[in-house]
């Protein structure tokens, strides 16, 4: 027995003041993003399937399983590794699925062990065959279960789970099974993300192993990404979507493959989490130097016109661009702010970077100009 942490807990800098992962289920997310799509007055309509479409020039016309017909500007696929929006365009789903590997997993209670901690149960001699339960928050004390599967296991079952804790010894009663799957590694990568005026973003353009936590993040990178260049309209910006978000796709993909080897190869420490699964380092510049064009936007403390602590991700959170200007007044324009230093004026808008962490993590001198993107990257 003994106890290990998955990643060393980092401790908040101006910059990044979130460094750490949070660990949230994917109902949880769903359930935070279908609520903050009611508060813009619209909701997810479920069984309602994409029968097929047609684009021409000027839009797409989609076909449902309700019998009704929509037509609109642009069409996104964000409809899985079985996308039909991509089976339609005819975009090939390059990589591999290893039938050879299979994986129990379920969301179940388990009696007797502390919900701040995940568990591994293994033998010393097969480690690449252990038995994971990672606590789900705020799901009412329910783990999450995984374990290899042999042919002649057959059914996702509470029984099946239990049998497996029980050939270990690992004196753990289960309880409540609330869901169960059978998964098989599946690595792949769509070779185009759009066709004409239509996208295909998430698991539809590429679909993850689970290890190091990459393959939801990037769909929702993929969706913030192509969401504010659709509605800015440009045609420029939304040639920029597959070529920024093919290349993550593909470095994440890389990595997660690398982490799936790892584990079924038995590495000790195939459980550890770096820097590099944080997607915090994700980029898209093209140029070189300390900070630059389609680099993560820096956060730092600021004080506002009246002294009141505020944070430079708080001037840029909503779907808006923001501009800065640092060290001089800042044109009267929406979303954009002068930063001062500690003393200066300014009759529009503007911030005080009372102790110098903004101009600091952006390396900018008085006069400089900063644009950050609806996306958080600067522009």
């Amino acid at each position: 027995m003994g106890e290990r942490r998955t990643a060393e807990h980092l401790q908040p800098t101006p910059d990044v003041p979130y460094p750490n992962a949070w660990i949230l289920g994917q109902s949880q997310t769903e359930a935070v993003l279908r609520d903050r799509l009611a508060a813009f007055g619209a909701s997810v309509e479920l069984n309602t399937e994409l029968i097929g479409f047609e684009q021409d020039p000027d839009g797409v016309t989609a076909h449902l399983s309700t019998g009704e017909t929509v037509r609109a500007a642009y069409l996104v696929g964000a409809d899985g590794g079985r996308s039909t929006v991509r089976k339609t365009l005819g975009i090939a789903f390059e990589g591999t699925t290893d039938e050879s590997m299979r994986v129990l997993l379920g969301d179940v209670s388990a009696d007797g062990l502390d919900h701040e901690y995940g568990y591994w149960f293994a033998r010393a001699a097969d480690v690449s065959s252990g038995i994971q339960l990672s606590p789900l928050p705020n799901r009412g004390g329910l783990f999450q279960f995984g374990a290899p599967l042999s042919e002649q296991d057959t059914e996702p079952s509470l029984g099946t789970l239990q049998e497996k804790l029980d050939a270990l010894d690992a004196g753990v009663r289960l309880a409540g099974l609330v869901w169960s799957t059978v998964w098989r590694p599946n690595i792949r990568l769509a070779e185009r993300f759009r066709i004409g005026r239509v996208f295909i973003a998430g698991d539809a353009a590429h679909v993850h192993p689970p290890t190091g936590g990459q393959g939801l993040n990037t769909g929702v990178q993929d969706a913030y990404n192509l969401g504010w260049k659709l509605a800015d309209g440009s045609p420029e910006l939304l040639d920029t979507y597959e070529s920024e978000r093919r290349t993550v796709a593909t470095r994440t993909l890389t990595l997660s493959e690398e982490l799936l080897e790892r584990h079924k190869d038995g590495v000790e420490d195939a459980y550890e989490r770096g820097e590099n699964t944080r997607q915090l380092d994700v980029s898209y510049r093209t140029s070189e130097g300390r900070l630059v064009a389609g680099d993560r936007a820096p956060d730092a403390p600021l004080r506002d016109p009246d002294g009141k602590a505020i944070r430079l991700f708080d001037l840029c959170r909503g779907p808006h661009a923001t501009r800065l200007v640092f060290g001089a007044p800042a044109p009267n324009e929406p979303h954009t702010y002068a930063v001062l230093r500690p003393g200066q004026s300014s009759p529009g808008a503007y911030v005080i970077d009372a102790e110098g962490h903004a101009f600091a993590a952006y390396g900018t001198a008085d006069g400089d100009t900063v644009h950050i993107r609806p996306d958080g990257y600067v522009g």
